[in-house]
């Protein structure tokens, strides 16, 4: 996470190759963007490298994704307005979160509680706590970083005998997360990228079969919906906020 932090500090300071589609050759580019303008979500497999080996994690799995989305018509603003709503997240991204509020803010850094649900061959609910900076760079740049301060499996959720299992001593689904946001105005919209690593426990010998499925597939299938969503939630926010405008 620190090695990764630092290079998307250095990439923002010179502020080009703001997406990461812009690293590809110019014919893949080109494709890539086209492919962003006709609604696609862009999706790549990351690994930071340290010192160019693999980073050693015994025990654990490390999953790093990218991915893009272009909404049309939106600024920086708007998706701001979704991104920062926490207490709505709830509604913008079910069924991926099933509880979400905003516990505290001061200016642009936030506190943010939300209880994820995830479901593949098992269904695992976490109980998560977020501290998130956001940063206006300009009128049409913005980025964020996310960091899960406090992740709680819980057992038996929405049942009489719910409870948090202790941080450490679960299941392992996972352990850590870290999340970078960046919106880029160009092309008549928003160009919106968001960056996770995570950590989870290593697939145990014997249980492939039922856990191997959830502790692969779910980063890049989470992220793909997340992007999806922000940009339906994008897309409401700006019909709503036309509503307005014809009434006033």
């Amino acid at each position: 996470m620190r090695l990764t932090q630092t290079r998307n500090d250095a990439e923002l300071q010179r502020g080009e190759r703001l997406l990461w589609i812009d690293g590809l050759t110019e014919t893949e580019r080109r494709a890539g963007y086209n492919e962003l303008k006709r609604g696609e979500v862009k999706m790549r497999k990351l690994e930071t490298l340290d010192n160019g080996a693999p980073i050693h994690c015994p025990g654990g799995m490390i999953h790093h994704w990218v991915g893009a989305v272009f909404i049309p018509g939106a600024k920086v603003g708007d998706v701001l307005a979704v991104l920062e709503d926490y207490d709505r997240h709830a509604e913008y991204y079910a069924p991926d979160v099933e509880r979400s509020k905003l516990e505290a803010r001061e200016g642009d850094h936030f506190r943010a509680f939300l209880r994820f649900r995830r479901h593949k061959v098992i269904t695992v609910v976490l109980d998560t706590e977020h501290d998130v900076h956001y940063f206006r760079d300009s009128e049409s740049r913005a980025h964020s970083r996310s960091s899960a301060t406090r992740i709680a499996q819980v057992e038996n959720a929405g049942k009489d005998d719910e409870r948090e299992k202790t941080p450490g001593d679960d299941d392992g689904f996972l352990w850590r997360m870290e999340t970078w946001w960046r919106m880029v105005e160009g092309d008549g919209g928003v160009y919106v990228q968001s960056e996770v690593v995570s950590l989870t426990r290593d697939i145990p010998a014997g249980l492939g079969w039922m856990i191997g499925p959830f502790v692969t597939s779910i980063p890049k299938e989470s992220l793909t919906f997340t992007l999806d969503a922000t940009r339906a939630a994008v897309k409401k926010h700006l019909m709503r906020k036309q509503e307005r405008e014809k009434c006033n």
